[in-house]
């Protein structure tokens, strides 16, 4: 039996290690005060989910693994400039993110937009330079630049606060997560494909997989802000029902979120069948997040 949770817990140790070699920026920086606001974030906790992804992909289709480390790092850039300028005023206006007075809090409120565009536009740099064919290349920041912007989370994201006080249909709600949680985390196992020789019919179901783990992930998410502990979320629940936002729970209520969830992680699992036993670590990690408490 797959032990996730000490896989998990190396894997991310690895990827804070190089997160930390590629944050060494004293050579390149002209603003010591603006890197100081990136680390904060970066290296505020995290389970490193999406790179996580990333690792266990390619390892399962015996990629290159160093090309997959730098991808998910950089992957991680992205996901964290997204959590610094969620927490903005202007968006959902938090003052604790995983533990932690939010960047802006701390950094104030231009340092913290900034801190956040540049992680994000750092991630393109750490993406051009991995060691790996160039159509291999293009592909992975073609991946990561569609499923980040417009096309992808920023889209969802947009969706999100125009839907705030407004009662959303199921599909519609779908339709906001899609992009603002599950394009990062499709981008994630597809990065880890595409640093690896694959075949259409592995890539349609690994591709299959992040998309119902995405619905998983903002599920169990959904309902932690209303089951929740904050000091075992690191941030403050409730925040879905103050901002009137369209929630799981809300539309299917409590029980039916968590069967919705089940149901999720059963067809990321059978997503996996193709592979049989050799995808167990990525068949575990489903279990990890329906069953996570933070």
């Amino acid at each position: 039996m797959v032990d996730i949770k000490t896989v998990l817990k190396t894997k991310a140790e690895e990827v804070a290690a190089h997160l930390k070699k590629l944050m060494d920026l004293k050579d390149k920086e002209i603003a010591e005060s603006l890197s100081e606001a990136m680390k904060y974030t970066l290296f505020s906790g995290g389970k490193r989910i999406r790179p996580v992804l990333t690792l266990l992909t390619a390892e399962l289709l015996r990629g290159d693994y160093n090309a997959a480390l730098q991808s998910g790092s950089a992957l991680e850039m992205i996901h964290t400039y997204s959590l610094i300028h969620d927490d903005l005023p202007a968006m959902d206006d938090d003052e604790l993110r995983r533990g932690k007075k939010t960047n802006h809090i701390v950094f104030g409120e231009a340092e913290a937009v900034l801190a956040g565009d540049a992680l994000l536009t750092y991630a393109f740099e750490v993406l051009s330079e991995m060691n790996i064919e160039a159509e291999k290349k293009v592909k992975i920041i073609n991946l990561a630049a569609k499923n980040a912007g417009f096309q992808g989370m920023v889209g969802g994201q947009m969706l999100d606060i125009k839907s705030e006080n407004q009662k959303l249909s199921l599909k519609k709600m779908q339709l906001v997560h899609k992009g603002k949680t599950g394009a990062l985390i499709k981008a994630s196992v597809l990065a880890g494909v595409y640093c690896s020789v694959y075949s259409e019919d592995e890539k349609a179901a690994l591709e299959k997989y992040s998309e119902k783990i995405g619905v998983l992930f903002q599920i169990v998410d959904d309902l932690l802000d209303v089951t929740g502990d904050t000091k075992k979320m690191g941030k403050i629940v409730g925040r879905d029902q103050e901002l009137e936002k369209s929630t799981y729970p809300k539309i299917l209520g409590v029980e039916g979120a968590k069967k919705e969830a089940e149901n999720y992680a059963e067809e990321a699992k059978s997503a996996l069948d193709i592979f049989a036993d050799q995808a167990d670590n990525l068949k575990e990690l489903v279990d990890y997040i329906l069953t996570r408490q933070h």
